[in-house]
């Protein structure tokens, strides 16, 4: 019994030092902008931008090969500290131009038609979804980024995403229309 625990514990260090030595030997350093981007991402590795996770997305942009405004769930604020790193003397409201104003949007279960499979539950990176097997879901807004993943995935068609409910926090004044000037309608004298 001690040989076995011996032979183990010696086979155990031996391979340690083993992969000790590889990590070392092979480690690869990444470009630390690839890190700051990272770090600004939400980091909830969605795929609502179409890569691989935010790593992915992080990549991509320190290539030049993905826009800044990909990160959806992130939203203008996440986009506006992107362009920023990526192109530090550009313009970043120029970057961000063909990026819609909108307000943040949240996923909404219809109750009545939720079987409780379970599916969405799996899917949510942010667990914004609560419920349990063959029991009605529903979504945590808080906790939803509107990433659209659950949607995808409902057999039953009972999840759409809808603009998130304004609330004390999340309440702001409507943009300004202009009065006068072009496209505005002008009064008469």
């Amino acid at each position: 019994m001690i040989e076995a625990a011996a032979s183990m514990s010696a086979l155990g260090l031996g391979l340690g030092l083993l992969l000790g030595v590889a990590a070392r030997r092979f480690h690869v350093e990444t470009p630390p902008i690839i890190d700051e981007i990272d770090g600004i991402l939400p980091g909830t590795n969605c795929g609502a931008c179409g890569y691989p996770g935010c790593r992915g997305l992080a990549e991509a942009m320190a290539e030049g090969t993905a826009p800044v405004t990909a990160c959806t769930p992130g939203g203008r604020d996440v986009a506006l500290q992107l362009a920023e790193i990526v192109d530090p003397g550009g313009d970043g409201d120029a970057a961000l131009s063909d990026m819609a104003d909108e307000e943040p949007h949240v996923a909404f279960i219809f109750e009545d038609h939720c079987t409780g499979c379970m599916k969405c539950f799996k899917r949510c990176p942010t667990d914004a979804i609560i419920g349990a097997n063959k029991q009605i879901h529903t979504v945590i807004v808080d906790a939803c980024i509107g990433c659209d993943a659950c949607v995808e995935v409902c057999p039953t068609e009972a999840i759409v995403i809808r603009a998130k409910p304004r609330t004390l926090k999340s309440w702001y004044w409507e943009k300004p229309q202009p009065k006068f000037g072009a496209g505005a309608e002008e009064y008469p004298a």
